[in-house]
């Protein structure tokens, strides 16, 4: 369906790496009109397609609402795990850690407690331990949301770690997993421009 547009904006974008570099006048004059054209062009495809994904999502949500409104882990019945999402919510993450690290000492193979852990890790900035919780829940999970949340939470600890490409790769990877997410999408776009804050975290509260 937009193979054609794309094909255009990609024929654009050469012309403009090929001539820009040594253009003067009128033709670098040209180029920048170019450039210009489709750089808005490109924020506009975006825009109307995250709002397209986030329209997706909510509907989604619903019927993840509607199918496993009766379905409660064992772990998400503990009080560690009752306290840990509450101080969670209240952006206390280092009060939620110590919660949701006694939920992981509790029930070892289970994947939410674990995914809470590692995003406490995040937010504190402790991306080691973060990483190494993210991808021991990767290995055991078959759910494409919880997969796209973690490849999303890893693309922001590379891209912390000046990784960027690294970053790029798990966030395609991401938005592969599950498109309505719209982080990934964001995400991939911080990293394209260098600019723009990195969104995680908050995208656990449909999963869960």
């Amino acid at each position: 369906m937009f193979q054609h547009m794309f094909a255009e904006m990609n024929e654009m974008l050469d012309e403009i790496s090929k001539f820009y570099p040594n253009a003067q006048g009128t033709q670098k004059q040209e180029l920048t009109h170019k450039w210009n054209l489709l750089k808005h062009m490109s924020d506009e495809i975006i825009e109307e397609w995250l709002n397209f994904e986030e329209k997706m999502g909510t509907v989604r949500q619903n019927w993840n609402e509607t199918e496993d409104a009766n379905i409660v882990l064992p772990e998400m019945k503990c009080d560690a795990y009752e306290k840990g999402e509450g101080y969670y919510k209240l952006l206390m993450f280092s009060k939620a850690l110590e919660q949701f690290q006694n939920v992981v000492h509790d029930y070892p193979d289970g994947l939410v407690g674990r995914t809470y852990l590692a995003m406490c890790h995040l937010h504190l900035q402790q991306l080691s331990e973060a990483s190494s919780h993210f991808i021991a829940v990767l290995e055991k999970a078959t759910n494409n949301r919880l997969r796209s949340i973690i490849y999303n939470a890893l693309g922001c600890i590379e891209a912390q770690r000046g990784k960027r490409l690294k970053a790029k790769e798990y966030f395609a990877l991401a938005h592969q997993s599950d498109p309505t997410l719209p982080e990934p999408l964001m995400n991939l776009q911080a990293c394209d421009s260098s600019t723009g804050k990195l969104k995680f975290g908050d995208e656990l509260s449909p999963l869960m």
